[in-house]
């Protein structure tokens, strides 16, 4: 019953399982977390690091149902020991979640709630700082998910604010007196790139291509630097995200040879060793190379790129992506009427269509009118 001892046994736990996560062996640390949640209730820091540990490893598996029901029980938890501010942090966790599974409804009410608590808290300047940053990234997201593009601009003004404002306070360690408030989300600058990340999105989004690029250097800049002295594989994310969206506007705006450069496998393979190994690696590549054979009109090689591509992913909406973009080779061609035939039957936003991505349809509805269009059905086109 000695209080030091507990922090040793928690710690103990929660690194095995990090050894076991590393060896592969999910299964058998999973087991461990929860017996270490179950008798760690009386000690509010290493509860909730536990329960977000163990919701981390549920969403690496893609187990994100779990990891929103230990999310809810955290920030419960949060909320009975006085910690709004965990509380703050496990809430916007769960809408992260929630967003990835599309399920809009459910982030609204989670997002207003959020809004209110991160108002209301008074504390440690920096720390409410960012938990403004998580929330406005959030709301960013969820409008451009919801295709709400205007709407995202107020968001981005106060997230560029936040940013502005957390860059002039001082890192002072001054400890909460709340045990459960001893959490940070992500450093401020980790949080300065995702700022020019989600303007990234949005500049793509809203057709601002220039704004996309000027950005997307200054992102890809401030990443070189911190990746100097910094191994976080969560920048290593931000890398490939950036160069996505940079290789898209390059070859929209006609940079071909810039593209090109980008596209380099040499590059995709060294920023991201160890992140998404069995998908990103394997399939970015071929999408990318894919994109840039359309550019240059080379049809055969942009239809092998994403025929492969199609092979190695079994992802709803990088599958509705290449898809939309093969279905533009095969009009391009103009004599792949049987194949083309098939895969709009796949794409038919109004009938199963299997991803809710606004773009992702809106981009079937524009593969299938310009189809009608080129069929000359131009009523059924408009």
């Amino acid at each position: 019953q000695i209080p030091q001892f507990e922090d040793v046994k928690f710690e103990a736990a929660s690194l095995l399982s990090e050894l076991y996560c590393q060896e592969n062996s999910v299964d058998t640390a999973k087991p461990l977390l929860r017996k270490a949640i179950q008798i760690s209730q009386q000690t509010p820091y290493w509860h909730c690091r536990l329960l977000f540990q163990l919701a981390q490893l549920h969403t690496l598996e893609k187990d994100l149902v779990s990891a929103c029901d230990l999310l809810g029980v955290g920030a419960e938890y949060a909320r009975v020991v006085g910690s709004e501010y965990t509380r703050a942090l496990f809430l916007l966790s769960k809408g992260m979640l929630l967003l990835m599974e599309r399920k809009l409804q459910e982030v609204h009410p989670l997002l207003t709630l959020c809004g209110q608590i991160v108002e209301n808290w008074q504390g440690n300047p920096i720390q409410k700082e960012s938990l403004r940053v998580f929330f406005l990234v959030l709301q960013v997201t969820h409008y451009l998910d919801a295709g709400q593009v205007k709407s995202v601009k107020p968001c981005l003004k106060q997230l560029q604010q936040c940013i502005q404002t957390i860059s002039t306070l001082h890192d002072d360690e001054i400890l909460p007196s709340n045990p459960a408030d001893l959490f940070h989300w992500l450093p401020k600058e980790h949080m300065c790139v995702l700022v020019y990340l989600v303007t990234v999105m949005h500049s793509m989004q809203a057709g601002y291509l220039e704004k996309a690029q000027k950005y997307t250097d200054k992102a890809l800049m401030q990443l070189e630097k911190l990746k100097m002295l910094d191994c976080s594989p969560i920048l290593s994310s931000f890398q490939v995200i950036l160069l996505e969206h940079i290789i898209m506007c390059r070859l929209v705006t006609g940079h071909k040879a810039t593209a090109l450069q980008s596209i380099d496998l040499g590059m995709f393979g060294a920023a991201f060793p160890k992140i998404f190994p069995k998908i990103f690696p394997k399939i970015f590549p071929f999408l990318s190379q894919g994109l840039y054979c359309i550019s240059v009109n080379c049809m055969d090689n942009a239809e092998a790129q994403f025929t492969t591509a199609l092979r190695l992913t079994t992802h709803q909406e990088l599958w509705a992506f290449i898809v939309t973009n093969l279905a533009s080779v095969y009009i391009r061609e103009g004599n792949r009427h049987q194949e083309l035939y098939s895969l709009l039957e796949r794409i038919n936003p109004d009938h199963n269509f299997p991803v809710s991505s606004h773009c992702l349809r809106a981009a079937a509805f524009y593969i299938r009118g310009l189809f009608s269009f080129f069929q000359g059905r131009y009523n059924e086109a408009k």
